[in-house]
């Protein structure tokens, strides 16, 4: 069963910290020794999504939203990722239609996408996608892994959670520190309200853009409507928020741990609550990507993309991948 984030790594340094401080050291100096390794370059650019902290902060929303967006402008995008969660160790493309269980749920999302490949060996994966004619691709993740050279890297936050403690992990929620990931990305993206302040540490010339998630059109028909909401992503909570600030009544939520695999037993319990009278079952896109067809036939699934404050965002950071074309 996958563990949830500890609580001490969203309050102020305790007894906790100071014991996996050792730790959290020997962490961030292994992290700085495999940044200083040689770069894979490839024959066309490659943009990432990353982040700083553990938990979900809206990469694969993000990736999903640049992949749109660089179709619609003609290109063909091609996606990188580990697949984490999935149980299969197969480097390989990954399609639609594959099991999530060996694949993991965020992967077959971005192979609904674009062409989506999956495996550790990130340069592998690079040249296999340019093989089948990709002419640009987009790390989900990898912001800390040096293997494969980044023509522009995005740091992605999430406001409302900020980077919690501060602290490497596992005294906290850090994979490197912020000042770390500064040099070595073109612009960040912040998901949610600034709760932290976090604007301050940006230097003037990395843009940050800002946006929230807006969910599909769907959301429509469950306005005004008692629902019950549950969802395995990796802060649940926005999920929930979402729905209540867009008109939705929600009567009970069940949040499970990010990449959560629905048991029989699970199933079971959701199918009682989606026959209560007069109520909606409502989960996520990719919550629902584990869930049988006969069950998501029974609740509504909602989908998000990205809500931009400056309209720029999105030409802006494709240009830095195309400079000469947009």
């Amino acid at each position: 069963m996958k563990m949830r984030p500890p609580s001490f790594w969203q309050q102020p340094p305790s007894l906790a910290t100071t014991l996996l401080t050792p730790l959290a050291g020997a962490v961030r100096l292994q992290g700085q020794r495999r940044l200083k390794k040689p770069a894979s370059h490839v024959a066309v650019p490659v943009l990432c999504c990353g982040n700083i902290t553990v938990g979900g902060t809206g990469k694969t929303p993000l990736t999903l939203h640049l992949a749109h967006h660089l179709q619609a402008n003609g290109y063909n995008p091609h996606i990188l990722t580990k697949g984490y969660s999935g149980r299969s160790k197969q480097q390989r493309l990954v399609l639609p239609s594959d099991d999530p269980i060996d694949c993991g749920d965020e992967t077959i999302l971005l192979a609904r996408q674009a062409p989506t490949w999956r495996g550790k060996n990130r340069v592998q994966s690079a040249q296999d996608a340019i093989a089948h004619g990709a002419d640009c691709l987009i790390l989900d993740d990898g912001l800390q892994d040096p293997s494969l050279y980044k023509d522009v890297s995005i740091l992605v936050i999430d406001g409302p959670a900020g980077l919690g403690n501060g602290l490497i992990l596992p005294a906290g929620p850090l994979r490197e520190t912020l000042d770390s990931a500064l040099s070595r990305i073109k612009a960040a993206v912040m998901i949610g309200k600034d709760c932290h302040s976090l604007s301050k540490h940006f230097p003037s010339h990395i843009p940050l853009f800002k946006a929230e998630f807006s969910p599909g059109p769907e959301i429509r028909d469950l306005v005004g409507k008692q629902c019950i909401a549950f969802s395995g992503i990796g802060r649940p909570e926005k999920f929930f928020t979402m729905l209540k600030e867009m008109g939705v009544t929600v009567i009970r939520t069940l949040s499970f741990p990010d990449h959560h695999l629905y048991t029989p037993r699970d199933l079971h319990r959701l199918s009682q609550l989606a026959s209560l009278p007069g109520v909606t079952l409502v989960t996520t896109e990719k919550d629902a990507v584990k869930l049988p067809q006969d069950f998501i036939k029974n609740i509504k699934i909602i989908t998000v993309d990205l809500l931009w404050h400056d309209d720029t965002a999105t030409p802006y950071i494709v240009d830095q991948l195309f400079p000469k074309t947009l």
